[in-house]
């Protein structure tokens, strides 16, 4: 079964319902469900949610949704050697160089986002929802 890396913007595209993308995102939530693919997102990933969910939502929205998200997900930590390799990036964003060290600790093959451009020399196959959720 593959691993998968979920990009922020993925998790707020359904947090928020977020239209053109809600659809895709949604489906490929769906296939990890169903145990086709094994989902994870960064620690800073679920702050991330928090802030701008709660912004949007409400503190009591925003938590609920990150705890129903954890149970379909597993969180990565992020330590001190991901940000060291993180900062060794030759990437141009460093929160996407974390998640591209955090991934590469943890043997995900394939990070999911909708800003593919943001991923160019991250080593790891890039795919969006769209993608990935093809013909399944």
């Amino acid at each position: 079964m593959k691993r998968i890396l979920l990009d922020t913007n993925i998790i707020l595209d359904i947090a928020l319902k977020r239209e053109p993308h809600f659809e895709h995102s949604a489906r490929l939530f769906e296939l990890i469900d169903n145990k086709q693919f094994i989902g994870y997102i960064t620690a800073t990933t679920v702050t991330d949610i928090y802030y701008i969910a709660r912004k949007e939502k409400g503190k009591d929205i925003a938590l609920e949704f990150i705890s129903n998200l954890i149970e379909v997900v597993d969180v990565l930590g992020i330590d001190k050697n991901t940000i060291v390799k993180a900062l060794k990036s030759k990437m141009k964003d460093f929160e996407d160089a974390v998640q591209v060290s955090a991934a590469e600790y943890h043997d995900i093959e394939i990070i999911v986002t909708r800003n593919k451009s943001d991923f160019l020399n991250a080593g790891l196959e890039v795919l969006s929802p769209k993608e990935l959720v093809k013909d399944r």
